[in-house]
């Protein structure tokens, strides 16, 4: 589902009109991005928590030229935890999401004994 599909699955949920259900997740997606650039955590009781880390600098390899090592800069990047409430509603609904998935090949059995 992308941020479209969401505002639309939105306005069917609340008959909300599309403009205002449009402006709310964009001011909420601001608001978390600003949060989080001054260094902020956002918490969702039962959804998760949004936070800044710093990854620190370390040595890597040049793809291009596998054989020259180089320096790559400390960087802030986001960071997602799960809350419970989401873990155990993913948990329950385990069953529809692996039937969704291919079964895995099984022997054949052997039924002419």
């Amino acid at each position: 589902m992308n941020k479209a599909a969401l505002i639309d699955s939105l306005v069917e949920q609340t008959g909300l009109n599309k403009k205002a259900v449009e402006t709310v997740v964009e001011t909420m997606l601001d608001t978390v991005v600003r949060a989080l650039q001054q260094g902020e955590e956002v918490s969702l009781t039962g959804f998760g928590k949004f936070s800044a880390r710093t990854r620190s600098a370390r040595m890597g390899v040049d793809p291009q030229n596998p054989t020259q090592k180089i320096q790559i800069p400390a960087v802030v990047v986001p960071k997602f935890k799960a809350g419970k409430a989401l873990k155990d509603s993913l948990k329950h609904s385990g069953q529809s999401i692996a039937s969704n998935e291919t079964p895995s090949e099984s022997p054949p059995t052997d039924t002419s004994t």
